[in-house]
């Protein structure tokens, strides 16, 4: 009779592993969502002590301890990407984003304990209303206390419209290697007329307006809409410099390189009086402290609480075509970017 066969134990396959990891994450998910059925009013009095902001006033976010200690309490917010007040194209995260961005800002407005922010600002630019709704709620935030004080810290690139709302800080800090600077406004489009001739396809459009097929990229544009755009732009361009004017005070020999669009490094920016220095984090705290007259600082951060509804809405509502499938306004508007 032949010995017995031993048992092996078999390794679960990765098809086990990958049951565990998708068990893991939608437990997770539940938790999130069960844990953030905590009413408004609830959340108000469990942080604040009464009812007295509504829920976008004082958005429900989790709030994690960064670094530090002290009883100065400061805020660290991060403004990655295009700036632009939609999630729709972030599904997993909307960490970084200008809508994130924003809901930080109006949570710490409305804690009183909050003292200063350090705005972490990483972002080419994006639309025009978008960075200026982000540079308002800077400056709500400070016009709420009068001790508040805001620093801004550039990453790779904080350039046009990231900028913009960079104006609101009190210190402007940027890394050696980063860029900045494209003060400007811009619309722009595509003309494929010619393309479309060779190909056999021809324009018909039905309108109730002459201007109402403003940049129709069929046909080559009229010197009269032409020249209505350019005012247009020009407008935006002089409330854009009128802020630089404003909250930067910009040597007479550094004006030239303010009109033409043009990026820079952070060198030339301290030269040209867009930035105040050439720095790192350590620089960011160390400003935050003299600004606020307070060594004592105590840093922390916003996550958003994950919530298996907020996911599925975030999924359901993503397309990355939604610039194409927009009417031809909503397209103007977001090709109408600083």
């Amino acid at each position: 009779m032949p010995p017995p066969v031993p048992h092996v134990r078999k390794r679960p396959g990765c098809g086990c592993l990958l049951l565990v990891i998708i068990q893991t994450v939608i437990i997770a998910l539940l938790a999130g969502t069960l844990l953030g059925r905590l009413s408004v009013e609830d959340y108000r009095k469990l942080h604040f002590g009464g009812p007295h902001f509504g829920a976008d006033e004082l958005p429900p976010l989790n709030e994690k301890w960064s670094e530090g200690r002290g009883n100065t309490k400061i805020v660290r917010i991060p403004l990655t990407g295009m700036i632009m007040l939609d999630d729709s194209a972030r599904i997993w995260s909307t960490g970084g984003s200008a809508s994130f961005a924003l809901k930080s800002i109006r949570r710490a407005t409305n804690d009183p304990e909050v003292l200063g922010l350090i705005l972490e600002i990483d972002s080419g630019g994006g639309g025009i209303t978008a960075s200026d709704i982000l540079y308002n709620a800077l400056l709500e935030f400070k016009a709420a206390d009068p001790r508040r004080r805001i620093v801004c810290i550039f990453g790779d690139v904080a350039a046009s419209g990231a900028y913009y709302v960079a104006l609101a800080g009190d210190r402007i800090i940027a890394h050696p290697t980063s860029i900045t600077g494209s003060i400007g406004v811009l619309i722009q489009a595509l003309n494929l007329r010619e393309l479309a001739g060779k190909i056999g396809i021809s324009d018909v459009t039905i309108k109730s307006g002459d201007h109402k097929d403003l940049l129709n990229p069929l046909r080559d544009i009229d010197p009269e809409q032409y020249a209505m755009l350019q005012e247009m732009v020009d407008q935006l361009n002089a409330r854009f410099a009128g802020l630089v004017e404003k909250h930067r005070t910009i040597p007479e020999e550094a004006r030239p390189l303010l009109n033409d669009g043009r990026i820079m490094l952070a060198d030339q920016a301290v030269e040209a009086g867009l930035i105040d220095q050439i720095g790192y984090w350590k620089d960011a705290r160390l400003a935050m402290a003299e600004l606020l007259q307070k060594d004592d600082l105590v840093i922390f951060r916003y996550d958003e609480p994950m919530r298996l509804s907020g996911l599925l809405r975030r999924i359901e509502g993503f397309n990355p075509f939604t610039i194409l499938q927009q009417p031809r306004e909503a397209r103007f508007l977001y090709y109408r970017g600083i």
